[in-house]
């Protein structure tokens, strides 16, 4: 692996690198492109999700660059794929799993997560609504989908399982009954909302930490005109100055450098190998504080709906849902 890539190691011995493309929101027709650009530049994680309806458009990206003849060997690539919330029930887990390996052209995953603890109606519309907008739910425990999911890991089909958008009493309670433990949570993490109760209780249960939207996702739907912007810090925009990078790298930096997988997405060649370039520097005990302390336990990624004219969070009634805990 290119020293670019600098990694963590998973409980089960795999090697993840820190730093990965993130796919969410990347359009067909932009995707394959921006995958083939990191892997150019020296990405080796791609982040994907079968909920993000490109899988099939990275698998062109990965056939065209990866391969025994190829200069990327697919041993040399990390690529995470998500299970996704309608696929709960444990005969739907593999057969979701081999949709998406066909999709990508993979004969395995090297990380497969359950995207969220609450589950939707069992089917293939993978929002599945009543008449009023809210969603459609189904009940099944997680747990019954985690032991699902550990069979794919039997079977050679995935490396490791993980979670995503769980918090820790979930996963708590997945490790008691796991026999196949979680390798990685993946959540919503930048200074905003820094999570360091959540990191810390990974960390002691030998979960490794993924942040997804590290830069405050700048680009997401239900914005307020007023709020404050995260790389517009002043705290931020003054270190990354005094080390010539830009604000977003001295995000991802501070992340890394706590040992935090980050994985910014982005579709612009010059942007996804800017995020990259965040192994050349360190950040001083006091930068790291000062960013840490931007926290505001401000959490964006609250998927929302509009009933009754009101914006409500759309899943907050659902007994799985995760963001009812403090963390």
């Amino acid at each position: 692996m290119p020293a670019t890539c600098d990694f963590v190691t998973l409980h089960t011995g795999q090697k993840m690198p820190l730093v990965g493309l993130g796919t969410w929101k990347s359009d067909r027709g932009q995707v394959r492109e921006a995958v083939k650009h990191a892997l150019s530049v020296g990405y080796r994680h791609i982040d994907c999700a079968a909920a993000y309806g490109n899988e099939a458009e990275i698998g062109e990206a990965f056939q065209e660059c990866v391969g025994p003849s190829k200069v990327i060997k697919r041993e040399d690539l990390f690529v995470t794929s998500k299970l996704w919330n309608t696929k709960h029930h444990p005969e739907d887990v593999e057969p979701a799993l081999r949709k998406t390996l066909g999709d990508m052209k993979l004969d395995y995953l090297d990380l497969y997560l359950m995207h969220w603890p609450h589950a939707f109606e069992r089917g293939d519309n993978p929002f599945p609504k009543n008449p009023d907008n809210t969603m459609r739910y189904d009940y099944i425990d997680y747990k019954e989908t985690w032991k699902a999911m550990e069979k794919l890991v039997e079977k050679g089909l995935v490396k490791a399982i993980g979670l995503s958008n769980f918090n820790s009493r979930q996963i708590d309670d997945v490790l008691s009954v796991a026999t196949v433990k979680p390798a990685v949570l993946q959540v919503e993490c930048h200074p905003y909302l820094a999570q360091n109760e959540l990191i810390a209780h990974c960390q002691k249960r030998g979960l490794v930490v993924t942040a997804y939207s590290p830069l405050g996702s700048p680009d997401r739907m239900w914005k307020h005109p007023d709020e404050p912007v995260l790389l517009e810090e002043p705290g931020v925009q003054k270190i990354a100055e005094k080390y010539s990078k830009s604000p977003a790298q001295i995000v991802l930096r501070w992340q890394v450098q706590r040992k935090v997988v980050v994985i910014p997405k982005s579709v612009t060649p010059a942007r996804i190998q800017q995020n990259l370039q965040v192994f050349d520097f360190s950040l001083t005990e006091e930068e790291m504080s000062h960013i840490g302390n931007l926290n505001k336990n401000w959490r964006y990624i609250v998927p929302m709906i509009t009933v009754d004219g009101k914006l409500v969070a759309r899943d907050a009634g659902h007994p799985h849902y995760p963001f009812n805990d403090p963390y």
